[in-house]
């Protein structure tokens, strides 16, 4: 037996607490040879000190191998206390996965300043060339459970939490530039239609593509997810995106609409659907293993950060509509302005801990940063805060992971697990007497001007322009790269019924009469057919369902 294994505790040496514990396992393990433990039996080899095992009052653990019984054969006693809490403990260790984003990895890293923009930001992690910021990222598929595949088709997720000085700002991206909506209305049924269908438990093409194709303003992001960018090879190889419209406001209190993108400097590369099915079948933490492996050799990951900068007055004069979540800004009227870089250079020591119990928002930000009118965006400053409340809880700012660097004086009290002091003895109201809770009115941000009236506005009305920007990136495509498209969208579109499959040839020979024929042969059918179709189309009296266009 090893020495970890018959060790009994010296009364006059006792064990060390549980946090100096895990400290000096890490420390050993990482200065062990400069190399980590595979194992306990590595650890000790490399200095690190026996632990014994205790229940969570800190009472030793006398037997872990025989449960407390009545004779050799009988049965179970109540009163074996470590039995019951170790049940208990196992019963409660998993939280309620995200509703979206529930596959993820994640690590820490640095971000660091490479270009002025102050002229169009106060925030002070942008405050001067060559600062440096410590951050987490966490990168995710978006339809699959906690179980699923890296390299499923689908978007992913990509999302920055930065530790400022004056607090922590999320950076709650996709790897892609757009999204499937414009109104978060239908946010909750776009997540049913990709999730599990309520009878079969399986996912279903057929719900998928009714829904997509009943939004066409969809289709550009169907046709990024359908092209060769559907399947990352790793979350090393894809670009990040803010996607929504932000504002930034600098030292004169003037505002600015700004987009975010991250783009990797590992170049991007990308997985044909055979070359990740073949994946899939030996790994299906392909995506985990390829970025924790690289970090760990000393391969850190780098993105480099660019914003799109548009004057606020330019909003009322732009062609398009600048704060649609479905739709880009041409870099030729908005270039990339380059801002930083960030590197991930650590690993999370416990994966629960970190990249489990991490909580991004959009409504995290900090002076200098913040909204816009993006309605998609409007609505995910509440929803992303309340879902968090419900998956760990009205404290989740004090998981270390979330925890921001800088002093925070809340007032947020109380509640299901809080630690700390509480705010000690502080008066727990404002207005007071003492001084405390003060307001910080120097970071008013400038007024923006709304004057409409309130009502439930058909967008469609207001820009039914659904596939230029589609079209404009279908264009951009070589023969290779169209025929990928096709093929993946047939493949995609697997056993749905012939009347989605024909509304979907429908719009996409709307946004481009090669793009409807290229997906009608991939599928085996015609785009005439289709257009004939259209007529018995059991959606053909919602607006959404547009009729064919010659």
């Amino acid at each position: 037996m090893s020495s970890i294994e018959d060790k009994k505790q010296d009364p006059t040496n006792p064990a060390k607490p549980d946090g100096e514990m895990i400290d000096a396992l890490n420390k050993a393990a990482k200065e062990g040879a400069g190399e980590q433990p595979n194992d306990m039996q590595d650890a000790h080899k490399m200095g690190c000190p026996a632990t014994h095992l205790t229940r969570a009052n800190g009472a030793p653990v006398v037997d872990n191998q025989n449960s407390l019984t009545a004779g050799p054969r009988g049965p179970i006693l109540l009163q074996d206390l470590w039995l019951n809490e170790k049940l208990a403990d196992f019963a409660r260790e998993v939280i309620p996965e995200r509703r979206m984003h529930a596959k993820g990895s994640g690590a820490f890293g640095t971000f660091t300043v490479t270009a002025d923009i102050t002229k169009y930001t106060r925030a002070k992690i942008f405050s001067e060339v060559g600062k440096k910021t410590e951050m987490f990222a966490r990168f995710s598929t978006v339809a699959g459970e906690r179980g699923a595949a890296d390299d499923e088709r689908d978007i992913r997720g990509f999302s920055l939490k930065f530790y400022t000085e004056e607090g922590n700002w999320d950076m709650v991206g996709n790897n892609t530039p757009v999204f499937f909506l414009r109104d978060p209305l239908k946010f909750p049924d776009l997540n049913k239609a990709v999730k599990r269908d309520p009878r079969t438990n399986m996912r279903s093409p057929t719900n998928n593509w009714d829904f997509w194709t009943l939004l066409p303003e969809a289709l550009h992001q169907v046709t990024i997810v359908m092209s060769d960018r559907g399947i990352p090879k790793s979350y090393r190889h894809m670009h990040g995106f803010s996607s929504h419209t932000y504002s930034f406001i600098n030292a004169d209190n003037e505002r600015f609409w700004v987009k975010m993108h991250f783009r990797t400097q590992q170049g991007i590369e990308n997985l044909t659907d055979a070359e990740a099915e073949a994946i899939i079948a030996k790994d299906r933490e392909s995506n985990q293993k390829d970025l924790y492996d690289a970090i760990e050799k000393g391969d850190f990951p780098k993105w480099k950060m660019y914003v799109q900068i548009m004057p606020e007055a330019d909003a009322e004069k732009v062609p398009y509509h600048p704060f649609d979540l479905t739709k880009v800004w041409p870099k030729g009227d908005y270039p990339l302005i380059e801002v930083g870089e960030f590197e991930l250079n650590r690993n999370p020591d416990n994966y629960f801990l970190d990249v489990e119990q991490v909580a991004f928002a959009p409504s995290n930000l900090v002076p200098g940063i913040s909204v816009s009118p993006d309605k998609m965006l409007q609505a995910r400053l509440v929803n992303y805060t309340d879902a968090q409340r419900y998956r760990l809880g009205v404290n989740r700012n004090q998981i270390p992971v979330n925890a921001p660097r800088c002093p925070v004086y809340s007032n947020h009290r109380d509640g299901q697990g809080r630690v700390g002091n509480n705010y000690g003895s502080r008066p727990h109201y404002e207005p007071n007497s003492f001084n405390q809770w003060q307001e910080q009115p120097q970071f008013a941000e400038p007024p923006l001007k709304i004057d409409q009236y309130a009502d439930r506005f058909d967008f469609r009305e207001d820009d039914s322009d659904y596939f230029s920007q589609p079209r404009a990136l279908f264009n951009l495509m070589n023969a290779e790269q169209k025929q990928a498209l096709f093929d993946n969208t047939a493949a995609a579109m697997g056993d749905a019924l012939d009347f989605i499959k024909y509304r979907h040839i429908r719009n996409c020979h709307a946004c481009h009469s090669d793009y409807g024929v290229g997906v009608a042969k991939a599928l085996g059918m015609t785009v005439e057919d289709a257009i004939k179709a259209y007529e018995t189309d059991p959606a053909k009296h919602l607006e959404s369902c547009l009729p064919p266009k010659a």
